[in-house]
């Protein structure tokens, strides 16, 4: 289904035409290896990067590469978003891959759609899948090392549906960087050889160590040239087969083998499953934001659920509506300690119904019919008398889920879970479309389980740990089922949050971008949409804030961002702070009079590139 802004700009569909007459033909691109990036882990200025055509953000500067080059050569915004990801695939494996799932939300000058690659739980699964045999629930690691927490992956399948619809060079020629640089080699970034140094469990599977480790069993250091064969022939059997070369034959066997015959913690995870994956196009969840103090009316669009990213975020802006948080700016370029208290109590409210109420709509029945319900201004109104906004107010710490609908709670809440991983790509094309896509094998190098078909050629590729995002406890204390326990077929809820922005008024794109960070993503955009809309900021300085969030249990800060008086005066109002590194990766382009303005995160490596 469709979302229409309200008007389309002619001017826009005339640039449109005249730009598609001079794009360069597909037969003209050779993709070209740029130099390998270098740079530094921990945080590194950027500068933000005006565009005037195109841009392309990602999260490694060789995958932004070769989304820049596909534009250059005339391709789409989702013929750059397939050759990022494959790229991402090899240079940034920790976070994503074939092995994974994506959510991309894609707008192509009149309507939006939203691309649910969402992994789906194995038929054999059950909704004691994460307990042990005295029906507790197992510890993390416990649960995810192995081919136990494997879903079906989905974002080649997911990215092939959105290339029927809006690709414009072959789908096979898109993979041509990823191949290259699979084949030549690439030099590991600092990133990627801070997190493998640090990783306990990677070492554990036999092909992984294989590649990612030298003779010694030593991780390989920044800089050392990988290369991966395996990787490489996959990637050209799905540019020549499509999406049934992972999911079918050679390959898929090869994945089932992996999950199944894992020696202290199988899965269930068969050919039979791989083979009925199905990727799926949703309505958008869309809603209308008014921003009182620049009189300017947005619609902001994002994935539903199975996402509980757009509703959450929907839900803090909307609740801090109904507080001063307006009213209160940034003091020398930070957000003051009584606009922290309001937001993180909007997020506490956000949360708790965030673990009442969101799983896979095939599932669960949303509150009174309709996710909008959960949006809904007297309902939310409601809710956010909750919140003490007196000049000292207190903070209440944690908040109950609410109830839009007059039926009685039929699930009850998800106890608190880690989440991690993921990484982010915004694109926008000189055809005037735009996407922003989330992507994740979720949790750092996901399983832990590299997979290689065993025709001798060394690397491959990690399978996600994403069954993981559900649930571990099927039922709460009073006996209800939880919303998003196991259940097979089913796809787990997801915090991952790809929004695009537009002008009511106009239809006109406003802005594009996302996050990686688990539960945190949806603090780490709502916090770029608030600085960007609220307090004037562009994408680059909007992204810099520090951040800030709560799941609906302590205040979170980024560690060594915010002064001692702003803790103090959060404690003083009853928060419990805790400050901890927040490794936000940040992704947003917006518009600009000249075309546009793209930001990356200053604490991880992507950049953005254009015309």
């Amino acid at each position: 289904m469709l979302h229409r802004p309200l008007r389309t700009l002619a001017s826009a569909t005339l640039l449109a035409a005249t730009l598609a007459g001079c794009a360069s033909a597909p037969q003209a691109w050779r993709y070209e290896v740029p130099a390998q990036p270098e740079g530094a882990t921990g945080s590194t200025t950027k500068p933000g990067w005006a565009t005037r055509t195109y841009a392309v953000a990602a999260a490694n500067p060789l995958a932004t590469d070769a989304g820049q080059q596909v534009l250059r050569a005339g391709g789409s915004a989702v013929d750059a978003a397939i050759a990022v990801q494959m790229v991402l695939a090899l240079v940034e494996p920790q976070s994503s891959g074939i092995g994974g799932g994506a959510f991309l939300l894609h707008f192509d000058g009149k309507a939006t759609q939203a691309f649910d690659g969402r992994e789906t739980a194995p038929a054999g699964a059950t909704p004691r899948l994460f307990l042990d045999d005295s029906g507790q629930p197992l510890k993390f690691a416990e649960a995810v090392v192995g081919g136990r927490s494997v879903g079906v992956p989905g974002a080649v399948a997911m990215l092939a549906r959105a290339h029927q619809q809006h690709g414009r060079l072959p789908w096979a020629r898109l993979f041509a960087p990823a191949i290259t640089l699979a084949t030549q080699g690439f030099a590991i970034s600092p990133r990627m050889a801070t997190l493998l140094a640090s990783e306990p469990h990677l070492k554990k599977d036999p092909v992984a160590a294989a590649y990612f480790y030298d003779g010694a069993g030593k991780p390989w250091p920044a800089g050392h040239v990988l290369r991966n064969p395996e990787l490489a022939a996959v990637l050209q059997r799905i540019a020549n087969e499509g999406p049934a070369a992972l999911l079918q034959g050679e390959v898929a066997h090869a994945i089932a083998r992996k999950v199944q015959d894992h020696p202290s913690n199988p899965g269930t995870l068969t050919t039979q499953d791989l083979a009925r994956y199905q990727p799926l196009v949703r309505e958008p969840l869309c809603f209308d934001y008014a921003v009182k103090a620049t009189a300017r009316d947005y619609r902001i669009c994002g994935m539903p659920p199975p996402s509980s990213g757009a509703i959450a975020i929907g839900q803090i802006l909307k609740l801090l509506d109904s507080t001063p948080a307006d009213r209160l700016p940034l003091a020398q370029g930070l957000p003051t300690a009584d606009w922290l208290h309001l937001y993180t109590e909007a997020s506490r409210l956000a949360f708790a119904d965030r673990a009442q109420f969101v799983a896979d709509p095939a599932f669960v029945q949303a509150p009174a019919g309709n996710w909008q319900s959960l949006l809904d201004a007297p309902y939310l109104a409601r809710r956010a008398q909750a919140i003490d906004t007196s000049p000292f107010g207190k903070s209440m710490q944690t908040a109950p889920p609410g109830n839009p609908s007059a039926a009685p709670l039929a699930y009850a809440p998800m106890p608190q879970q880690l989440e991690y991983g993921t990484s982010h790509i915004s694109v926008v094309d000189a055809y005037g479309n735009a996407l922003a896509m989330t992507t994740t094998i979720e949790d750092a190098w996901g399983s832990r389980q590299m997979v290689n078909r065993g025709v001798g050629l060394a690397g491959g590729f990690l399978l996600n740990n994403q069954l993981s995002d559900f649930s571990f406890l099927p039922t709460g204390a009073d006996g209800l089922p939880i919303a998003n326990r196991v259940e097979p077929g089913k796809r787990p809820r997801s915090s991952m949050s790809p929004t695009l922005v537009f002008d009511k008024a106009t239809g006109q794109l406003v802005m594009s971008g996302g996050s990686p960070g688990g539960a945190l993503i949806i603090h780490f955009t709502t916090k770029t949409l608030y600085g960007v809309m609220h307090w004037g900021l562009n994408t680059q300085q909007a992204i810099d804030l520090p951040n800030f969030a709560s799941l609906n249990g302590p205040t979170l800060l980024e560690e060594k961002r915010f002064n001692a008086a702003t803790l103090n005066a959060l404690k003083a109002r009853g928060h419990t702070v805790v400050e901890i590194p927040m490794p936000s990766g940040l992704q947003a382009i917006q518009r600009t009079p000249g075309g546009y303005f793209g930001g990356a995160d200053p604490r991880r490596e992507g950049v953005v590139l254009g015309d």
